[in-house]
């Protein structure tokens, strides 16, 4: 496994990471369905024999029950993983989730985190979306955030899913060591102001759906369908015509995959991670054959004329992703 620096302060971390957005189970809106917990435990277990380091969840994921799976399978093994969680979708009691990021709030979901994943300190925590709801100002966000690295509770300060103008309210107040953004060959647009805005700045990057969702991961067809459980069974980047568009791109990029012998999953872990700005593709893992087949892409090298080629194949690509993920 190969390892790289989050940001200009943070820790190293392998440039393959677990995303967990699955392992929360079937009994919330952004589900992927029903799953096996202890299969989920085998997978981190896997993991972290193979090298792999950094592990991603969510308090909103499973409604906290994919950050108890992580918190589980990690019991006696905490000082070999760097575990990052996300706070600000908060839910009530008939699991209606809204965006918080005011300061008390955040300091009660870490000491939630904190009790379900059996640690005394997230190594990373962030903030998972914008705040348009309560619409906290970024400034009270990262005070929170501050005093909990203050008090020993996290170390490294992260957000997800902001923008360069929100970037700037949260710097303004302290450094940000990770930006959490969708990024894939089929979602590139982050290529062009984000990302080099991150490398400016000394903000480490942590690119979540690099294979958008599974349609990267070549086990989809024109025929394949979503179980009406998994939120992709409404997206329309999985259904309709945007679904046939995207695997009629899928397939050119198995004919890519195919000249370099590496499988498009690993051509897709491969592409967001010869961008400079990159520092962990986070894989969505159910499986141990999951994250076992991802770990080649950590040693594929693509040159110009193939990100070239990827590039234009995937000029045409509909991507679109759920608003809580």
């Amino acid at each position: 496994m190969k390892y790289r620096k989050l940001g200009k302060n943070g820790p190293e971390i392998s440039v393959i990471g677990f995303g967990t957005w699955a392992i929360g189970g079937g009994d919330w809106v952004f589900s992927w369905g029903e799953q096996n917990d202890q299969l989920s435990q085998n997978s981190i277990r896997a993991a972290l024999d193979a090298g792999i380091n950094f592990f991603d969840t969510a308090a909103v994921y499973g409604m906290g029950h994919s950050e108890e799976v992580l918190g589980k399978a990690l019991k006696g093994s905490r000082e070999k993983a760097v575990i990052a969680t996300k706070f600000g979708l908060v839910w009530d009691d008939k699991n209606n989730i809204t965006r918080n990021g005011t300061y008390g709030s955040i300091i009660r979901e870490a000491e939630d985190s904190l009790r379900r994943l059996g640690t005394d300190y997230i190594d990373l925590y962030q903030m998972h979306w914008p705040d348009t709801d309560v619409k906290a100002p970024v400034e009270e966000t990262m005070r929170a955030m501050e005093k909990l690295v203050q008090d020993g509770k996290i170390r490294y300060v992260g957000v997800s899913n902001f923008p360069i103008a929100l970037l700037d309210e949260a710097l303004a107040v302290r450094h940000i060591d990770s930006l959490q953004p969708p990024y894939s060959i089929l979602a590139h647009q982050v290529e062009s102001d984000l990302l080099p805005y991150c490398i400016d700045k000394g903000i480490g990057v942590l690119a979540y759906s690099p294979l958008a969702s599974g349609l990267l991961s070549g086990n989809y067809t024109f025929d394949s369908r979503f179980d009406e459980q998994d939120w992709r069974s409404k997206s329309p980047s999985h259904t309709g015509e945007g679904f046939m568009q995207n695997i009629a791109i899928v397939e050119q990029l198995k004919d890519v995959a195919a000249q370099l012998d590496i499988t498009v999953s690993q051509l897709a872990i491969a592409y967001v991670l010869a961008n400079p700005a990159l520092t962990s593709a986070l894989i969505g893992v159910r499986k141990p054959e999951h994250i076992l087949n991802a770990l080649a892409a950590a040693e594929v090298k693509l040159n110009e004329s193939v990100l070239t080629e990827i590039k234009k194949i995937a000029k045409s690509a509909r991507i679109v992703m759920p608003i809580n993920e």
